[in-house]
């Protein structure tokens, strides 16, 4: 191969990479969402940097779980909701789609719970703004307003992130004599194994997984339409490559966000989680007295950036799966969200933290349905052609769900 030829091939890839740029990636960036700082908050000030090394770990299941999610759309070009409904019937697809619709609005509620938990730190109460933020949210994924929604977001989550760092840079590392120093804990307690659970789930949700198949199958559709023609091989690589990216990214974040809050002073002694006005001094270093204005704001963009991809990806599988008209969609979006702000709003405010911490367990039970469903439609050849499971594919994802679920299991039995 000549010069020029490596040149042309290089370009073309390029531009494949940037044409195909954006469901793995953004998906991944939703998955730091408010429930996940949360889960990493309370994770550091009650364990310090005791559970990095699963933060790390939880690389390879995020990325398979993902990269299957990934291979489906680019095989089938829809959502799963689409696939089930034209490959296993109406029936069917109808009864996934119960599961589906009964997780999204524990999702939505999560998600409300960690903008709630933001509003709290920030101390504005949420009886007068959880009814504002769920409006904004219904114009913004009805108007079709993500795309314009979704880069603000993004950046405030970013420098909520930036934010943590710095203030980790400034109040230093813990010492190695101090026990919360310790990267890799083990401890049989059960308080332990809660939170160990309570971060799987943070980290691998059930949104993600139809987010990922759905926009990946509608970007290609697009590109198609827009003559960019890629191959499906050449996709899958593009593929596997921004999934791995975002996966170590958001987990490296985690870290960070473990670290960042790791030592905070909390009611130790009187109950197991740190409040949300004990979690909001963690940018003191940095902020000030401003600190719990910008966690509040950085949790409130997160929170709100998984709140737009849910809508634009476990509300359209449902929608797909019950072949409803788009130009309908937006009841789904209202029917899904609507009781999770109502719930949000009758709890009381100071249990918010734990109910959190507890739907994230629950989120890893909630996966079994989506998990098994990707893997049945994985392994159909019928639907995936060439890019079908290869039986090491099959036993590494299986592996990784046997993992993630025995882990909710010792925190229940636990």
């Amino acid at each position: 191969m000549d010069v020029d030829d490596l040149h042309k091939r290089r370009r073309l890839l390029n531009r494949d990479t940037i044409a195909l740029f954006g469901p793995a990636w953004l998906v991944m960036m939703a998955d730091m969402d408010a429930s996940s700082y949360i889960g990493a908050a309370q994770t550091g000030a009650t364990l310090g940097y005791g559970l990095i090394w699963l933060m790390l770990i939880l690389i390879i299941p995020l990325y398979v779980i993902q990269e299957l999610a990934g291979r489906i759309g680019i095989a089938t070009k829809g959502g799963l909701g689409d696939i089930v409904r034209k490959n296993y019937g109406k029936r069917i697809a109808s009864i996934v789609a119960l599961p589906m619709a009964l997780t999204d609005t524990v999702t939505y509620g999560i998600e409300y719970l960690g903008i709630g938990i933001g509003l709290e730190i920030m101390g504005l109460s949420i009886y007068y703004t959880i009814p504002v933020i769920y409006v904004i949210h219904i114009l913004i994924v009805t108007r079709k307003k993500y795309s314009e929604a979704e880069k603000p977001l993004i950046i405030i989550s970013l420098l909520l992130i930036i934010a943590l760092l710095l203030s980790l840079a400034l109040r230093g590392i813990i010492p190695v004599s101090s026990p919360l120093a310790n990267p890799i804990l083990i401890k049989p307690t059960a308080g332990y194994f809660f939170l160990l659970a309570a971060n799987v789930g943070a980290v691998i949700m059930p949104f993600m997984i139809f987010f990922q198949a759905s926009a990946t199958g509608l970007k290609l559709g697009d590109l198609d339409g827009g003559h960019i023609r890629i191959t499906r091989r050449r996709s899958l690589r593009i593929m596997r490559k921004e999934t791995l990216a975002g996966a170590i990214v958001t987990e490296l974040l985690m870290v960070i966000a473990e670290m960042a809050f790791a030592g905070i002073p909390h009611a130790s002694h009187s109950s197991f989680f740190a409040t949300p006005q004990q979690l909001g001094k963690v940018l003191i270093p940095v902020a000030g007295s401003f600190s719990p204005i910008i966690l509040g704001i950085g949790l409130i963009a997160a929170g709100f950036i998984a709140l737009i991809t849910i809508s634009l990806g476990s509300a359209w599988g449902i929608a797909e799966s019950l072949n409803m008209k788009k130009k309908s969609y937006w009841i789904i979006y209202i029917l899904e969200s609507l009781p999770a702000v109502v719930a949000v709003l009758i709890i009381n405010p100071s249990s918010m933290i734990a109910i959190v911490l507890y739907l994230l367990i629950f989120f890893v039970f909630a996966l079994i349905a989506p998990l098994a469903m990707m893997w049945i439609i994985g392994r159909n050849k019928n639907i995936m052609g060439d890019l079908v499971l290869s039986r090491k594919n099959e036993v590494v994802y299986l592996l990784m769900f046997g993992l993630i679920i025995a882990t909710a299991c010792i925190a229940v039995a636990t």
